[in-house]
């Protein structure tokens, strides 16, 4: 009898492409609900910094999703420096040898 644990999801692949994708829309949205919010609170209050303080926390919601798809990825990749297809260049950099340093 197999565990559920052991189940991979048929189109996990596809699932983690299209949670990098929806990055950039995530961004936009939280800029947008926190610019609403704060138009909605300067109507309601009649103050302009309540707009100013809505778009704040609608950057701010954006920066935490940048960082959490950042921590998200170097997670994933974080067993690559020890690949031996990577090795070279986790030990020597990433130089090339392909341009001209004049």
């Amino acid at each position: 009898m197999e565990n559920k644990e052991d189940k991979i999801p048929k189109h996990k692949d596809k699932l983690v492409a299209l949670d990098s994708l929806s990055l950039g829309i995530s961004i936009v949205v939280a800029v947008a609900l926190g610019f609403a919010i704060g138009y909605g609170l300067k109507q309601w209050t009649g103050y302009t910094w309540t707009l100013w303080l809505g778009l704040a926390w609608g950057i701010a919601a954006a920066v935490l999703n940048v960082y959490r798809a950042y921590k998200r990825a170097q997670k994933t990749y974080e067993g690559m420096e020890n690949d031996p297809r990577y090795a070279h260049r986790a030990k020597y950099g990433d130089k090339s040898d392909d341009y001209d340093e004049d």
